[in-house]
């Protein structure tokens, strides 16, 4: 009895002990003193494949340290982005310092990601300051499946391995104290190309938006067999959707405004459209249940 008695207070005492360790852990978590960590996410905008598979191998940034960055406008960036880890782009001088963020390299299927799903791509700690530059290196082993074939998926010959995303140094949504967000928008449909005999081509375009300053629209469209592919539209934006096994979309990184949204249904499905949908920031427009006729 006595044992048992000596066992669980120690076991408590390990709990308590475990408990304030963790509080304290909790409470100090955040960013060392001049710097800021950055949640990095990836989005799909998506494309008429079965599945698009791409090689992600590394993302560094570019942070502007200096109080003005504006300063730097008239950088090169192509050239900056091409020279990385070099003195070019840390010169003290220009307060511009590239940081590698800590990801997962490895194969991504970019599709999975559609309907409002995200990946976080990486946390890291970085310099604080403006990001002007986001750099996502890709590796080889990219493809595509359509109609249940696999097909290489081909990068631009000549062209350097990379991607630049360009920024103005505002475009991150601060949540918490020295805590920012971006997302990439994959925008599937832009970004692969087809040739002749079905070759294809990556040429990656993303799109960039924070929650916050931007809007969404959301609903559902039966039955399922109708295989509906929708596209909301304006004057000035378009975004695409395909909804899920459920029949559910999730369109996201809208501007606001007034849209249309046409649903091209298959399958003899009539196709539809809904009219004067109003868009405005931070808010979800939720179209309700969208059913397809014969």
């Amino acid at each position: 009895m006595k044992t048992k008695q000596v066992l669980l207070g120690t076991l408590m005492l390990f709990a308590i002990a475990f408990t304030i360790t963790s509080c304290q852990k909790s409470e100090s978590a955040q960013a060392p003193a001049g710097k800021q960590n950055l949640s990095l996410y990836m989005t799909d905008g998506p494309g008429f494949f079965d599945q698009v598979f791409v090689d992600i191998k590394s993302i560094q940034v570019l942070v502007d340290t200096s109080k003005d960055t504006r300063k730097n406008d008239t950088c090169n960036w192509d050239r900056l982005g091409a020279y990385i880890g070099s003195t070019l782009g840390n010169r003290k001088d220009s307060g511009l310092v590239w940081t590698n963020l800590n990801i997962r390299a490895g194969v991504y299927d970019i599709l999975n990601l559609r309907n409002g799903v995200d990946t976080l791509l990486a946390a890291t700690d970085i310099p604080k300051g403006a990001i002007r530059l986001i750099r996502i290196e890709i590796g080889t082993q990219n493809s595509v499946v359509k109609d249940s074939v696999t097909y290489p998926l081909y990068w631009p010959e000549n062209k350097p391995n990379y991607i630049l995303i360009k920024l103005k140094g505002n475009e991150c949504e601060e949540y918490l104290p020295g805590r920012i967000r971006l997302w990439l928008d994959f925008d599937i449909s832009r970004s692969v190309i087809v040739v002749n005999n079905n070759k294809f081509y990556l040429k990656p375009i993303f799109h960039i938006f924070v929650e916050k300053r931007t809007a969404s629209v959301s609903g559902k469209v039966k039955p399922q067999d109708a295989k509906a592919v929708l596209t909301l539209f304006n004057n000035t934006d378009t975004a695409y959707a395909l909804p899920n096994k459920n029949g559910e979309f999730k369109m996201r990184g809208l501007k606001d405004g007034v849209y249309s949204l046409f649903i091209n249904g298959s399958n003899n499905y009539k196709d539809t459209t809904i009219n004067n949908i109003k868009v405005e920031a931070p808010k979800n427009t939720n179209v309700g249940v969208i059913e397809l006729k014969k």
